[in-house]
């Protein structure tokens, strides 16, 4: 059995559930901070959570683009 390539994908799962945590969360708080009424400028503040989300749904739909045998032919 080739054990460094479960390592390696292991790892890999690793970092991806991490990244996507971080930026939903991220995109979560910016958010929450853009709606606050002390702040400067809310409308950068939201863009940048936007952007965490969109980033969020590109490497969602990049996992699935792996999963699935029919869009890797």
């Amino acid at each position: 059995m080739k054990w460094f390539d479960l390592v390696e994908v292991a790892g890999a799962t690793l970092v991806a559930a991490v990244l996507l945590v971080v930026l939903y969360s991220l995109g979560v708080r910016l958010t929450a901070i853009a709606g606050d009424a002390r702040q400067k400028s809310p409308g950068m503040v939201r863009s940048l959570a936007y952007a965490c989300f969109a980033a969020c749904g590109i490497a969602v739909l990049f996992g699935i683009y792996l999963i699935v045998p029919y869009f890797s032919k």
